[in-house]
């Protein structure tokens, strides 16, 4: 698994989420843009990786807007929030259990977002 693989970004993303959630703490929205230092992708891919949590209910409070020129625009990001269904999935995910086995192997599970 690389650390672009989609579930790897998934897992970083909802991990991140859950943790702000649990301690209480306000997300920072500049540690889930496509640029950021832990996801790094292409702004197309970390779009693509956004709808389809937000179309699959692992996350609200954002949303996708579809522009007349065929791309997206994800809005609201500030709001985002890992939803009861993100945190099931977050944790009984088989591609995530090995998503976070690479997370923790090479990069540090949590540490680097706070």
């Amino acid at each position: 698994m690389a650390k672009d693989d989609y579930h790897v970004i998934v897992y970083q993303i909802l991990s991140y989420l859950y943790q702000c959630l649990k301690s209480g703490l306000p997300i920072d929205e500049s540690k889930l843009y496509y640029d950021s230092k832990m996801i790094n992708v292409n702004k197309r891919y970390w779009e693509y990786i956004i709808a389809s949590m937000i179309d699959m209910g692992l996350v609200d409070g954002t949303y996708c807007r579809n522009l007349s020129d065929g791309t997206s625009e994800i809005m609201s990001i500030d709001k985002m929030q890992i939803t009861p269904k993100g945190i099931e999935y977050l944790c009984d995910n088989s591609f995530l259990a090995k998503a976070k086995a690479f997370v923790q192997d090479t990069i540090g599970v949590i540490s680097p977002f706070f």
